[in-house]
């Protein structure tokens, strides 16, 4: 049920319309022409439209530009609803082409929906099982440009859709860690199908959960720096700086941190400075110049 048409998210404003009287026709009847419009017919003292109508929004957003969807309040557009003869609501119909196609009325379950819209999608000339990729990608940016909630529902949605999409995973669980629910996270990776969990994305998932942790319990940074400035020698102390400044996203100076306590002793604490630095590895994308460059210095010092 995941379209894309363009690789990028489809404005929310675009997909999801509020209608009346005057724009119904525009909005509806002539904007069906080029693609399905599902309309829901609700009003605000409705309890099930309150639940069927994030339903509904959730699905066409997910599909990103294969549907779009009318919101009509029937308390205030009441001609409308006598001609498409609403008795009860939430009513839902489906236009195509002008006309509608399909509906139903009264709530339904999660799965329903999901197979209304993808009926829709599919008396459009759509695909309801293409464009995982662009939708992917799509959440990776909303993700990026700080809309972690509208990137997890996305990528929730592509679970609903294949259920084996280790990115999918991967970036439900980095959408509730931007969220600040860590806990929320580890659910995520820790309900992903055996034979997937060892893919790398997943492993770096988890990785950034922990650095996350850490960041919760490190110190302050200016705190941490005076530690090391005044006794060099104290590991654990260089180490409590690593995580600060890691926390506080200086990354790189983190790593030199880690790798000035692996040139000093590289057995200390159980070769803690190794372990973390292989935890800031998988965290970051592996052609990250912070990575490359770390694993090459560290290599140096282990086989030289």
């Amino acid at each position: 049920m995941i379209e894309l048409g363009t690789g990028t998210a489809a404005d929310t404003a675009d997909l999801i319309m509020d209608v009346n009287e005057s724009t119904f026709m525009k909005d509806v009847v002539e904007a069906s022409d080029l693609v399905p419009v599902i309309v829901d017919f609700w009003a605000p003292w409705c309890g099930p439209c309150k639940t069927l109508g994030p339903a509904l929004e959730a699905e066409v957003l997910a599909a990103n530009g294969a549907v779009k969807m009318a919101k009509i309040d029937v308390d205030q557009n009441q001609m409308i609803a006598g001609q498409m003869q609403i008795q009860s609501i939430p009513a839902v119909f489906a236009f195509y082409k002008g006309q509608p196609i399909d509906g139903f009325q009264g709530a339904l379950p999660p799965s329903e929906i999901k197979a209304f819209v993808a009926r829709v999608i599919e008396a459009g000339g759509g695909d309801p099982s293409s464009g995982l990729d662009d939708a992917i990608e799509a959440a990776a940016m909303m993700l990026e440009e700080g809309d972690a909630s509208d990137a997890a529902q996305t990528f929730a949605a592509i679970l609903e859709e294949d259920d084996q999409c280790v990115a999918a995973y991967a970036g439900l669980a980095r959408s509730h860690l931007a969220m600040g629910e860590a806990d929320q996270a580890e659910a995520v990776l820790n309900g992903v199908p055996a034979d997937i969990s060892s893919d790398a994305m997943i492993e770096a998932a988890f990785a950034q959960i922990a650095l996350a942790r850490q960041a919760e319990q490190a110190g302050p940074l200016a705190e941490m720096s005076a530690a090391v400035e005044v006794n060099p020698d104290d590991l654990q102390a260089r180490f409590d700086l690593a995580v600060a400044l890691n926390a506080n996203e200086q990354t790189e100076d983190a790593v030199e941190a880690l790798l000035e306590i692996f040139r000093r002793d590289r057995e200390w604490n159980e070769g803690a400075a190794k372990t973390q630095l292989f935890t800031i590895f998988d965290a970051l994308k592996p052609e990250d110049p912070i990575v490359l460059n770390g694993r090459r210095k560290l290599s140096s010092m282990i086989f030289a």
